[in-house]
């Protein structure tokens, strides 16, 4: 299925899953995005190529998308392509992040992110909170989304 998407090198296969009702699903993304003629393109190529081979013996509904809003960021490539957006991150170990995604190199993502300070005492105001960097190992994170801001 690659060979199709190698015409367009910006293309590139995000999952491919057969679900429990019958339905294979390809999400495939694009460095500038993806666009339906792009889709249906890779779906008539697929469909061709799984037909062809017989790969699949009973019936199917093949569907080529795009990854939705919600679907988290897996492949370095996404990560790439969303450099400048503000990430909502899952660690691990439980605990959550957010920060605008500066860069990744070597599967560690660089976010920039808001601290809040803590007070030291009871009758100190707050402060106000603190822009760092902070470098995070792929290997320490749970799932990764691109958080949409309507503001």
């Amino acid at each position: 299925m690659e060979e199709k998407i190698s015409d367009r090198p910006d293309l590139f296969v995000v999952d491919i899953k057969m679900m429990p009702n019958r339905k294979l699903m390809v999400l495939v993304d694009g460095e500038q995005g993806i666009g339906i003629a792009d889709c249906a393109a890779i779906s008539r190529f697929v469909g061709f190529k799984l037909e062809e081979e017989e790969v699949i013996a009973e019936a199917y509904n093949l569907e080529v998308s795009s990854p939705g809003i919600d679907t988290p960021l897996t492949l370095t490539r996404q990560y790439i392509k969303n450099i400048g957006r503000e990430l909502g991150i899952k660690m691990l170990d439980g605990t959550k992040r957010e920060g605008n995604l500066l860069g990744i190199d070597n599967e560690v993502i660089t976010i920039e992110e808001k601290i809040k300070a803590v007070r030291k005492t009871a009758g100190e105001k707050g402060k106000k909170a603190e822009v760092i960097e902070s470098r995070i190992p792929l290997s320490e994170i749970a799932e990764t989304k691109v958080l949409i801001s309507f503001k």
